[in-house]
């Protein structure tokens, strides 16, 4: 009998927290992994924008440990230097314009990274195998017994061209209705419909993110009206989800800079929009009317439309795994939750789940 021939033990298709942490885990332990990933750099939305001459973090705001697993992450990567405690506290705006503080139950340490959240993605990156701007389009089970993955390289420095990587098993680490999305090119007698149903129950929420800076006296100005508002909730507002000082993360910023993030029903409208400044300047000027008139009138700012910004309907458990017969699995935050550390431990999970199986 001859022994199938392929690539990779595992491919990854995802470079967030989820794909990123498998992959690791998997090296680790001596397993040979690549990972696709259809844009041009890791973390997924946990992503900073560098803009005039600054950065802005316009995705995963900070991180906030619960479990001890993440925990001893976090941990690492402060003895490492790539992030820090920005602020215990994040504040509430009410309808009626009442400010208060997190109350001391809730009082807990928010991490980011000095040099953009992406800082703590492009670390869990180092030594693996990531091919860039790859976007996979098909999947083949071949034999019963490998996957072949079809992926289109869309960098627009190099022709558009298809490449082929073939693995004993996939790890699909991507928003549910871009698996669902990918899943659906294999017949029904491969995968389940019963399977790919359950990617696409799993609904998510839309967010624009606005980024904004100001001349550098506007600095005191917001210290001089909230000296300790660094991340700031808004309370059954309409249009607003919540504001950050996003400069105060960074050391020694030449200027302030904020990052403003939308309501889902907010951005719905906005999900084929082409110009997205009109919503920015909107959503800026109900800044304004809560807090400082001269949030409108930013020196520059940019917008972000994340189509897939929170799982409305997660599933519980940590990964989806298919009854194929060479090793399949879906995961993300949208397993198990929806933030950033049930991410990272659905990765967790699906590497040792891979280990076991392979």
């Amino acid at each position: 009998m001859t022994t199938p021939s392929f690539d990779f033990d595992v491919a990854v298709v995802g470079a967030g927290m989820a794909g990123l942490t498998c992959a690791k885990q998997l090296r680790q332990a001596g397993d040979r992994v690549v990972i696709l990933e259809k844009s041009r750099g890791v973390g997924g939305r946990i992503a900073t924008r560098r803009l005039h001459e600054t950065l802005a973090d316009h995705g995963t705001c900070y991180l906030t440990p619960k479990g001890e697993a993440f925990q001893a992450l976090l941990e690492q990567l402060t003895e490492a230097g790539i992030v820090q405690s920005w602020t215990d506290t994040v504040h509430t705006l009410s309808p009626d314009g009442t400010l208060s503080e997190s109350p001391l139950t809730e009082r807990y340490p928010r991490y980011v990274a000095p040099a953009g959240m992406t800082a703590i993605a492009k670390s869990l990156a180092t030594n693996l195998d990531i091919r860039f701007s790859h976007l996979v389009q098909s999947l083949t089970l071949v034999d019963n017994a490998y996957w072949r993955l079809s992926a289109q390289r869309t960098n627009p420095d190099q022709t558009k061209a298809i490449e082929t990587v073939t693995a004993r098993a996939i790890v699909i680490a991507i928003p549910a209705p871009q698996a669902a999305a990918l899943l659906q090119t294999l017949p029904s007698d491969v995968l389940p419909e019963t399977f790919l149903q359950q990617v696409r129950n799993v609904a998510f929420s839309p967010c624009l993110s606005v980024m904004a800076g100001y001349t550098p006296d506007r600095q005191q100005d917001w210290f001089s009206q909230y000296p300790d508002v660094r991340s700031l909730t808004f309370v059954k507002d309409g249009n607003l989800s919540w504001l950050g000082l996003d400069s105060s993360k960074r050391v020694a910023p030449s200027q302030p800079v904020f990052v403003v993030q939308s309501t889902a029903g907010f951005a719905e409208p906005y999900l084929d929009a082409i110009d997205l400044q009109a919503a920015g300047y909107q959503l800026l000027k109900r800044s304004a009317e809560k807090l400082a008139p001269w949030l409108a009138k930013p020196d520059w700012l940019q917008v972000h439309r994340w189509r897939y910004a929170f799982a409305k309907t997660p599933l519980a458990e940590p990964y989806l795994a298919a009854t194929t017969s060479a090793p399949l699995v879906c995961a993300g935050d949208w397993c198990g939750g929806m933030k950033a550390e049930q991410a990272f431990l659905s990765g967790l999970a699906v590497a040792e789940s891979m280990q076991q199986a392979l």
